[in-house]
């Protein structure tokens, strides 16, 4: 990880994707399942919200092991949304 900066970029740019994800599923299903959709970017936004908020507090005295482990977690929730998006088109 090379900063801060590039982190907040990526967390940015993960939530980002998800909720566009949703919203094209749905505007292809307008009739398919729209409050889980709009659910999973609440969860996207809350998800976004908590990591800025370790990234900008951070707990930790080693800085470097704190923030590979926030970026973990980013991954892992990401993944997680991007999940429960694939499981709304079965």
């Amino acid at each position: 990880m090379a900063s801060i900066r590039n982190l907040k970029k990526d967390i940015d740019f993960l939530v980002q994707e998800v909720i566009s994800d949703c919203c094209t599923f749905m505007y292809v299903y307008p009739d398919k399942k729209r409050e889980e959709s709009i659910q999973i970017i609440e969860d996207a936004i809350e998800l976004r919200n908590k990591l800025y908020a370790q990234v900008n507090n951070p707990q930790e005295n080693p800085k470097r092991e704190y923030y590979k482990a926030v970026n973990k977690e980013l991954l892992e929730g990401v993944d997680a949304l991007f999940l429960k998006i694939s499981e709304l088109t079965k």
